[in-house]
């Protein structure tokens, strides 16, 4: 790949600071690896192997981030909802017609009692008048009974077909979101393949261009790049370090200007290597 240069963004640090006073210095600024050099085409391509670890950084956080991860959460918490409710009513659908084949049991005993004891009375075999009023009470009141039972059932049914209509209607609601769900989870795996082979991709550039880094150089970057969020290596451009986008001053520009150009320098505010190229400024 081309060279890339990896930077912060702008507004990092402040820039409008007195002329001649520098912010302090990085707490690791006094505390520096031993001298260590490098050829110029190994630390500008350390830039490039930085441009590879900013984008693995941008995939990795992509991939934790898609949208689609945040409608499937919303969509997975309505669908639990929404199951409950069809448990709730499919309970009650279930509760209701036991209720209602009791109830019509009910209804179908005492209808079965009136019935014989109507027998009875039409048979003409009882002959005491206390005996018949007393079978016609009973008569009457079993048809008391009766109806009773009947408007129980009624009653039953009508709670049973409002339960089976809203398991019809909430089955209906679980297909919908369960299809939403679907949807969402098949463009979330497109994306994370397609981030995945990005990935791959970059990783195994990555690892070409480490390749022909020295093994001391690309130590110390990545130690540095640990520590300072993920960047360890930043571009000179125009005296303006690249990592924490304050300008040099001329102390630091005529130290540079001084040092080999295999010297592996550091940038006096955020420790990064500082990588020189021809739009360093120097």
């Amino acid at each position: 790949m081309g060279t890339a240069y990896a930077c912060l963004p702008y507004g990092h640090r402040p820039l409008d600071r007195p002329r001649g006073v520098r912010p302090p210095l990085h707490p690791d600024a006094h505390h520096r690896s031993p001298t260590l050099n490098a050829a110029p085409a190994d630390q500008i391509r350390l830039l490039d192997v930085q441009a590879l670890d900013v984008r693995l950084t941008q995939l990795a956080h992509r991939r934790r981030n898609l949208p689609e991860l945040a409608e499937l959460q919303t969509l997975e918490a309505d669908l639990i909802q929404q199951r409950d409710l069809l448990v709730a009513a499919q309970t009650e659908e279930s509760d209701t017609s036991r209720e209602q084949t009791k109830a019509e049991q009910d209804v179908d005993q005492v209808r079965q009692r009136a019935a014989r004891d109507q027998k009875r009375l039409d048979s003409g075999a009882i002959t005491s008048p206390k005996d018949l009023e007393s079978l016609q009470r009973e008569l009457a009141s079993l048809a008391k009974r009766q109806g009773d039972l009947e408007d129980v059932v009624l009653e039953v049914m009508e709670r049973r077909e409002a339960a089976q209509e809203r398991v019809t209607e909430l089955t209906a609601r679980v297909e919908a979101i369960q299809a939403k769900v679907d949807d969402a989870a098949a463009r979330r795996d497109a994306a994370y393949a397609e981030i995945d082979a990005e990935v791959a991709t970059a990783t195994k550039e990555r690892g070409l261009t480490v390749a022909d880094i020295p093994a001391d150089l690309l130590k110390l970057y990545d130690k540095i790049r640990s520590k300072e969020g993920g960047v360890g290596a930043a571009r000179l451009y125009q005296r303006r370090c690249e990592g924490c986008r304050l300008e040099l001053n001329i102390t630091e520009i005529n130290d540079l200007r001084a040092a080999a150009a295999d010297a592996v320098v550091r940038c006096e505010n955020c420790t990064r290597i500082l990588v020189r190229t021809p739009d360093s400024g120097l």
